[in-house]
């Protein structure tokens, strides 16, 4: 199943940060390149998708994370959870990890 991605104001910014700054291109095509494999298969095993348990959609939805990058030095994540409704994955946030 294909899904339609959906973006919160907040990853929508990260993403567009990422794609403007000619430092992080690199970064960018990275994070590009998972958010297809994740709105064609969101458990596509080079996004490494698991469970994250610290937090909650803002209706109680669980949160998922992809890797975009790995083995690298502030790798970037991508957050998402299911819906709003069915076929769509809605893109929490897009940020390095800590």
């Amino acid at each position: 199943m294909k899904f339609t991605l959906s973006f919160t104001p907040t990853a929508k910014s990260a993403l567009k940060e990422l794609k403007e700054d000619s430092g992080l291109q690199k970064r960018y095509q990275a994070v590009k390149k998972a958010l297809k494999f994740l709105s064609e298969n969101p458990k596509h095993p080079s996004l490494q998708t698991h469970k994250y348990y610290s937090i909650k959609g803002p209706s109680g939805e669980q949160i998922f994370e992809a890797y975009a990058e790995d083995k690298t030095s502030a790798a970037y994540r991508i957050f998402f959870y299911y819906g709003p409704s069915r076929g769509v994955i809605t893109i929490f946030a897009i940020t390095p990890h800590p």
